[in-house]
This record gives C-alpha cells, structure tokens and sequence, in this order.
C-alpha cells in the first residue's frame, strides 16, 4: 500500500494458497484479475499505482461451499484507517460478492456487474476471478464483450501513465483497450 496508489482492489480474503504464500492474488484468479485488468503481474504490483486490501487479511477457513466470508470484525477494526492513508485513490474494483456487499450495501453481483456504469468513475464492482467465475461469465457472455473494455478503460483512466509505460517498455500488449 502506498498514499500514491491510484486503484484499490478490495477483495474478500486469501485463499489457501495464498494465505500460504502471504502474496494476494498469487494464483490462477490473480492471473484471471490480471487479464481483466489488461495489465502485466509487474504492473499489478506496483504498489506505488495499485493497493491490494481484502476485507478479511487471513483465510476465513472453509465453508459448506468453498471458503468461509471474510471474518466481519476485520474490516471494522482497519479498514477505514488504511483507506485514509492512500487519498489518491482513483478507482476501487469491487471484487466478489463480499467485497460489493460491504461497500454498496446488500446486492446481487450479476446486476451490479452489468450495471457497472452507474457506479464510475470511482468504483467498479467485478465477479472474483475465481475458477467458479467460468461458469458465469459462459452464461453472461456480455461480462467479456462489454464489462472488460470499459474496465480496462477505467484503470488507464484512473492510471494515466500506465500507456506511457507499457509504450515505454515495449509492452503495449500489456495494456488492451
């Protein structure tokens, strides 16, 4: 985290593996989130330009159906202290269900996701990459026509430079529109 951090993706908790790694995102859905993005893993932690805080900092433990909520009391002891250090704050991806909820209030993900607009230029809430998200992007096939371009829109919005950078590295690949 860094008060010069532009986006903020507030996420859930760790899974296992990365609980284990103490990494976010540091496994097949941090790949995924990465694609969404359409940036590169060095882009994405560049902790100077994007912030990683999940609602929960430790796995929750496992539930009848995948893992457990994020643990409530987490969120309410730092979650706004952190948030008041990094005032450059651009743009918030809103991933998974838990992480919406906490924000927006209660709420259906699959309106929110295709109601995306509504909530820009600050916030933008997505699915969690997890693998589970293949199922559902299958049956909402607009989330990758329409919701992924205006995505990655929103970062080089909320991130400027990032076009400048990628151009500059010979990476422009890394940024797609």
């Amino acid at each position: 985290m860094s008060a010069t951090a532009r986006i903020l993706i507030a996420s859930q908790a760790p899974g296992t593996k990365v609980h284990a790694s103490g990494v976010p995102f540091s496994d097949p859905s941090g790949d995924r989130l990465r694609d969404w993005m359409g940036i590169s893993e060095d882009q994405f932690y560049d902790a100077a330009h994007i912030a990683i805080l999940p609602l929960g900092l430790c796995y929750p433990g496992r539930a009848r159906q995948g893992d457990a909520p994020p643990r409530p009391e987490c969120a309410r002891l730092w979650r706004e202290r952190l948030l008041a250090a990094m005032p450059g704050l651009r743009l918030t991806l809103l991933v998974g269900s838990h992480a919406q909820n906490h924000v927006l209030g209660p709420g259906h993900l699959t309106e929110r996701v295709r109601d995306f607009a509504s909530y820009l230029p600050t916030l933008f809430p997505l699915p969690h990459p997890s693998w589970r998200v293949t199922i559902w992007a299958r049956k909402h096939p607009w989330f990758e026509e329409e919701v992924l371009p205006h995505l990655r829109a929103a970062i080089r919005q909320a991130w400027p430079e990032l076009e400048k950078i990628a151009r500059h590295r010979g990476a422009a690949t890394d940024v797609r529109g």
